[in-house]
């Protein structure tokens, strides 16, 4: 589910294996931004007409905007790479799947998303960004990130780069909802490898805007939904990063209660 190709006139060098193994008891830093935001009416787009009603707004619609930042220097210099990311959204969120347009595994698997419906995009394309490693050259490079909706009630979010290195990547969202709280989502985050022996990529930076909605009648339904309380002190949203060092790392925000 990824492919990596490079562009750089290094892979006429020799690639030297660099062995990057994360210092004991070393774990990346992790910080997280979460808020909620109306939802546009072309959810590819990351402007023009909203949703009347949606947003920041108790039991309302909303689109889920998240940025992470990632920092450390375990792994020669930059953070361990990321294996996969957890998010625990508030008691009381809604999510609702049926009815959404959603893009085959199997073009999502091989990478074409263009053939997929324009109505399956769930969100506008978002970054990323990290380092990757060209034998004993660590660069950076920054990644578009586009959210789908996939069968089963998944969400796909397929990031794309194009330079130094050409980088494909597929990761799939699986949700659960535990009792006593909203809907988890379970991301599995593949390795970037750009030549043999060279160390993985590392990621220091995501951001991404998750949801939609469609008019059923003259009923709006949304693909998210925000709690229609709010505890004092705000939402708390957690979530867990687990890295290649074996580490898990455990953050916590809380966005503000929508004003009354």
């Amino acid at each position: 589910m990824r492919r990596a190709s490079t562009r750089l006139a290094l892979l006429g060098l020799a690639v030297a294996t660099l062995g990057l193994p994360a210092a004991a008891g070393a774990a990346p830093s992790v910080t997280l931004r979460v808020k909620a935001v109306p939802i546009p009416k072309n959810p590819s787009s990351s402007g023009g007409p909203t949703y009347p009603g949606t947003g920041n707004l108790l039991g309302a619609g909303t689109d889920v905007e998240a940025e992470f930042k990632i920092s450390g220097t375990e792994y020669g210099g930059f953070p361990s790479p990321l294996t996969g990311v957890t998010f625990y959204t508030p008691t009381g969120s809604k999510l609702t799947t049926a009815g959404f347009t959603t893009c085959s595994a199997a073009v999502l698997e091989s990478h074409e998303v263009q053939k997929c419906p324009k109505k399956s995009v769930a969100g506008p394309k978002g970054e990323a960004g990290g380092v990757v490693s060209f034998g004993g050259t660590r660069v950076h490079e920054t990644l578009s990130v586009q959210p789908f909706f996939e069968s089963g009630g998944n969400l796909a979010f397929y990031a794309e780069g194009t330079s130094p290195a050409s980088i494909e990547l597929l990761s799939t969202g699986r949700f659960t909802t535990p009792g006593g709280s909203g809907p988890v989502a379970n991301v599995e985050v593949p390795l970037v490898s750009t030549v043999p022996g060279a160390p993985y990529g590392s990621v220091e930076f995501i951001k991404v805007k998750v949801g939609a909605a469609f008019m059923k009648g003259k009923k709006l339904v949304s693909y998210g939904t925000i709690p229609k309380k709010c505890p004092k002190g705000g939402f708390p949203v957690k979530a867990e990063l687990k890295f290649l060092s074996g580490e898990t790392v455990t953050v916590t925000t809380k966005p503000p209660c929508p004003k009354k």
